[in-house]
C-alpha cells in the first residue's frame, strides 16, 4: 500500500471535527509565549515570506489565526485581465463539467449538483460549463479573493466531514469535495453565473465572508441564506478567508478557454487564468 493511499485511509475514523475545533481554540490563544512559538515555527516549518505581509513582523500579531490570516502589502498581487485566480495556490484540476460531472484527481470524479449542496435546480445551469480548483497550502496567502466582479445571489452551508484536501487524499478518497464541509456562494457575473465553493478541511477551524462574518461551524443540516440587499464585489476585493488551509472550487455555467493551464501549477491571486475571448454559450 503505498503511503499516499495509507495516509488517506488513516483519516476515516478520525473525529474530524473535534480535532479541528480544538486547533481553532489553539490558534485563537492570546498567551504571548505559546503564540509566538507557533507562529515561529510555522514560518521556519513552511517558509512563509514575511516580505509579502502588511504587517512582516511575526510578533505584531494578536494570535496564530490573526497571522495565518494576515492581509498582502499594496501591490503585492496585481489584478490582471480576464478571468483571474481567487486565491494563492496549486491549480490541481481544471476543464470542462460533462453532463454534472467534474474531475477531481485522476481517475476521480463527482457530482456538480452533489457539491452545491444536493439542489437540482442550483446545479442545473451548471451542468454543462467549466470548473478550476484551487488547493491552498499551508504557506499560502489564505484569503480568497474575487476572480470576476458579481453579485451575491445565494449562500449555501453544506455540513461535511473535514477530510485533508491536499493532493494524497484527492487521489484516494471518493467525493472528497463533494463530501467535505463547504460554502457555496453563487454570483451573477456579466459572463453568467458563477459559483466559489471554499471547502474545509482538517483542522480548518472556520469560513469567513466578508459580508457575513465567520459561518462554520454551524448545524449539520443544508442551509440557504439569502439577503435582503444586493452584495455587490468588484473583480479582486477579499471575499472571503480561511483559518487554517483549504481548497476553492470555482464553477462556471460556460465553457472557459483556460489556454495553456495545467494541473499542478503554481498559481497567484489576481494571476489570469482565461482571456474570457473564447467563451461559449451553451444555454
Amino acid at each position: 500500500m503505498s503511503p499516499s493511499k495509507l495516509f488517506a485511509l488513516i483519516q476515516y475514523p478520525l473525529p474530524h471535527h473535534l480535532l479541528s475545533r480544538l486547533v481553532g481554540r489553539l490558534a485563537e490563544t492570546r498567551i504571548g509565549w505559546l503564540k509566538q512559538l507557533l507562529i515561529k515555527a510555522f514560518i521556519r516549518r513552511f517558509k512563509v515570506d514575511m516580505s509579502e505581509a502588511r504587517v512582516p513582523d511575526p510578533r505584531a500579531y494578536a494570535c496564530f489565526n490573526d497571522f495565518f490570516t494576515r492581509p498582502l502589502r499594496e501591490g503585492a498581487r496585481p489584478i490582471e485581465s480576464g478571468l483571474v485566480s481567487p486565491a494563492d495556490g496549486t491549480l490541481s484540476q481544471c476543464g470542462e463539467t460533462h453532463h454534472g460531472t467534474l474531475i477531481q484527481a485522476k481517475g476521480q470524479a463527482f457530482s456538480i449538483t452533489s457539491l452545491l449542496g444536493g439542489d437540482m435546480k442550483r446545479a442545473a445551469s451548471f451542468r454543462q460549463g467549466s470548473f478550476a480548483t484551487i488547493y491552498l497550502s499551508p504557506r499560502d496567502y489564505h484569503r480568497v479573493h474575487m476572480p470576476l466582479t458579481g453579485t451575491l445571489r445565494e449562500m449555501v452551508y453544506v455540513p461535511g466531514r473535514l477530510f485533508s484536501v491536499n493532493q494524497a487524499t484527492a487521489d484516494h478518497v471518493p467525493n472528497l469535495f463533494a463530501r467535505n464541509e463547504r460554502l457555496v456562494c453563487i454570483f451573477d457575473t456579466e459572463e453568467g453565473p458563477m459559483a466559489i465553493v471554499l471547502v474545509g478541511a482538517m483542522i480548518v477551524a472556520a469560513i469567513e465572508t466578508v459580508w457575513a462574518g465567520q459561518i462554520t461551524p454551524l448545524s449539520g443540516r443544508v442551509q440557504s441564506i439569502r439577503f435582503d440587499e444586493p452584495i455587490t464585489l468588484e473583480k479582486g476585493a477579499e471575499m472571503g478567508r480561511f483559518k487554517l488551509g483549504s481548497t476553492v472550487v470555482m464553477c462556471f455555467t460556460k465553457e472557459i478557454d483556460f489556454e495553456e493551464l495545467v494541473p499542478d501549477i503554481s498559481v497567484k491571486m489576481g494571476e489570469r487564468l482565461s482571456r474570457l475571448s473564447h467563451l461559449a454559450d451553451n444555454g
